[in-house]
């Protein structure tokens, strides 16, 4: 039988596109904190020992963004030593504007975008991705709390199950974690093992006995920035699904509520999950389209692969009745208005079991049910 493996990854807050997530993160909140009719695209660049922070800002708050930008690297342990930063800020184009920013507000761009749901996991996610964020989240605890001696917060993690028979395996678990200089690297790679890749497994009710690599590459000392340049928005799998659903390709972070780059992808998964949540299928990918300016989409499409247990003109009509995919309505059911990005920079937006967010809801379930029993 052909072996069927699932790979998804994961990155810490101390990765360089994760560093440059988490300033344009926080910059979107402060400004949204003060003004919550922000209009924020903001970009970040960390190359080396320079950080530039770039794009368009309108906003009635004033935010001083280098200095955010420390928030985020000072508890990294970095100093004012290691980076020079620099601001290049404007407003928002007035052509973008005029569309955007009418009474009823359209979307910020034009694009397409995804939701994904399975009933595999506890929290509707690929079990994959879910393993993935385990160990970078519990490797990171062990650092914040000093046990993990050594480690610093530059780290990738990818998982491969096996799903063959339909009876998930851990198939690898791969790790590389920055270090400090002249430590005992076998030493280092056991603890890995023993106090990060194991207790996950274990926590998951999964065998382990599969193949542990640790830092294969050998040495991991130079990380962050200084060691390989880092880009706002450049890890979308990693905040979705790892690869196991698709991806429209438009990144989150740095970008307010009328960016459906965003907003869309937490409305397409809300409708996935409320749809395997209510057992119509086992799994749900949803797709939308906007068109900049227009706060409808311009088309839906759910596929369930076959997975669908009331037929598929059901589902579409359930949908339909039950979700306001209205972007104005999307913003205030979702409450976007609030500063609560920089939380999602790292470990993901969808399946966060840490946060109550409301698209991680299944509060359509019923509502759904009823409407295909009819």
């Amino acid at each position: 039988m052909h072996q069927k493996l699932y790979t998804s990854e994961s990155v810490g807050k101390g990765h360089p596109d994760k560093i440059c997530d988490q300033i344009a993160d926080l910059i979107l909140d402060a400004c949204l904190k003060q003004d919550k009719n922000s209009r924020v695209a903001c970009e970040v660049l960390a190359s080396n020992r320079l950080i530039v922070i770039g794009g368009e800002i309108t906003t009635k708050s004033y935010v001083d963004v280098v200095k955010i930008a420390w928030q985020v690297l000072k508890p990294l342990g970095y100093t004012e030593n290691d980076f020079t930063i620099l601001a290049n800020i404007n407003r928002q184009s007035p052509d973008i504007d005029k569309i955007v920013n009418k009474k009823k507000i359209g979307a910020g761009d034009q694009g397409i975008m995804y939701g994904y749901a399975t009933n595999k996991t506890k929290n509707f996610m690929p079990l994959s991705i879910v393993l993935a964020h385990e160990l970078i989240a519990k490797a990171t605890h062990l650092i914040d709390t000093k046990q993990f001696k050594y480690a610093k917060y530059d780290m990738k993690s990818e998982v491969s199950v096996d799903w063959t028979n339909d009876n998930p395996k851990i198939h690898t678990m791969l790790m590389s974690i920055q270090h400090e200089p002249n430590i005992n690297i076998a030493a280092f790679k056991q603890y890995v093992i023993k106090n990060i890749m194991n207790p996950v497994a274990i926590k998951y009710k999964l065998d382990t006995h599969f193949l542990k690599m640790v830092n294969n590459a050998g040495d991991f000392i130079i990380g962050g920035p200084i060691g390989d340049t880092g880009l706002t928005g450049r890890k979308i799998m990693v905040d979705t699904y790892g690869t196991i659903a698709h991806h429209g390709g438009g990144a989150f972070s740095g970008k307010d509520y009328t960016k459906v780059d965003r907003t869309g992808a937490y409305i397409a998964r809300y409708i996935a999950l409320n749809i395997v949540g209510a057992k119509l299928a086992d799994r749900c990918e949803v797709q939308l389209a906007y068109a900049i300016g227009q706060p409808q989409p311009l088309s839906i499409r759910i596929d369930t692969f076959n997975t669908n247990h009331v037929p598929m003109t059901k589902i579409y009509y359930a949908v339909s009745k039950t979700f306001n995919l209205d972007l104005n309505h999307i913003i205030e059911h979702f409450n976007l208005h609030q500063p609560i990005y920089s939380k999602l920079s790292v470990l993901g937006h969808f399946g966060r079991d840490d946060l109550n967010l409301p698209w991680e809801k299944t509060d359509k379930v019923n509502a759904l049910i009823k409407l295909c029993k009819n």
